[in-house]
């Protein structure tokens, strides 16, 4: 009896592919070309964003202005541009407000002593029964309107939200098998915290930070496009779109195309925080 012998082409090995779906890899593109705006938008403009030119008021886009003029002549395309620091800088610094909220209230209202957490849970239930926008709108109105007032007005307005995702995430890290395993050790308190709940608290909250700054740009626009933000002649882009709202029916590109700039830079960070956070977790697409 003959035995046959197959091909045999050893154990398979896994593959991890490292390439980035079209749609993370065009966000990733989006994402720099505004960034690099932010820091350079020199390079990126073409006029001065400042300069007006009553002869060349509302005109439409064309090879002279690439996406068109504003009531006084103003080159949209390089207001756009040159508005992008000031855009993403409140979306970033808003964001940046919103952690270190969230952070303080999170661990308070998920492993402070009963004292402490019992008035923060009820804070946050309190912050929480009011609207993001109605949240922002109430402190940009305590505030006046200005960049600094708009950055603060919407980090304390998104704080609420991610307060709650650390102390579900505390919580949980908390009643885990390897932090109780280390408290039956005798490991200190300090210890605990630094080397077990607050990594593994923090690095799912990673993810949440690309998702938080195209949010905070989208609700810093819109407060400045209802007059309490940023005002004109500044080119940050909800300022663009208040102030091109009473032209809109003659010259559309001034509502149209900063709203376009704005869905851009909250698709493509959105886009970038969902990939890392599924990565995270271990999945694939």
């Amino acid at each position: 009896m003959t035995t046959h012998l197959t091909d045999y082409a050893g154990p398979r090995t896994a593959r991890i592919s490292w390439q980035l779906p079209l749609s993370v890899l065009l966000s990733a593109i989006v994402a720099l070309f505004f960034i690099v705006a932010a820091i350079a938008p020199g390079v990126l403009a073409t006029h001065d964003p400042f300069s007006t030119n009553l002869y060349r008021a509302l005109q439409a886009p064309s090879w002279a202005n690439w996406l068109g003029t504003d009531d006084i002549g103003r080159d949209l395309y390089s207001r756009i541009i040159w508005g992008t620091r000031q855009s993403l800088l409140i979306g970033i610094g808003a964001m940046a407000i919103a952690l270190l909220g969230a952070v303080v209230l999170g661990f308070s209202a998920a492993l402070g002593r009963r004292w402490l957490a019992e008035p923060v849970n009820r804070l946050l239930e309190i912050l929480l029964a009011f609207p993001t926008l109605l949240l922002a709108l109430l402190f940009v109105a305590l505030l006046g309107p200005s960049a600094s007032s708009l950055l603060i007005s919407v980090g304390i307005g998104t704080a609420p939200g991610y307060a709650r995702l650390v102390r579900a995430q505390a919580l949980q890290v908390k009643q885990s098998g390897y932090v109780e395993a280390a408290r039956a050790l005798g490991h200190p308190w300090p210890r605990l915290f630094t080397q077990h709940i607050a990594p593994n608290v923090f690095r799912p909250l990673f993810s949440l930070v690309a998702l938080g700054i195209g949010q905070s740009v989208v609700w810093a626009s819109g407060l400045s496009f209802l007059g309490l933000g940023v005002v004109p002649p500044s080119p940050e882009w909800g300022a663009l779109l208040e102030a091109g709202k009473i032209n809109v029916t003659v010259a559309w590109w001034l509502e149209v195309l900063p709203g376009i700039a704005i869905v851009l830079v909250a698709l493509s960070f959105t886009q970038i925080g969902r990939y890392i956070q599924q990565r995270a977790e271990g999945e694939t697409r």
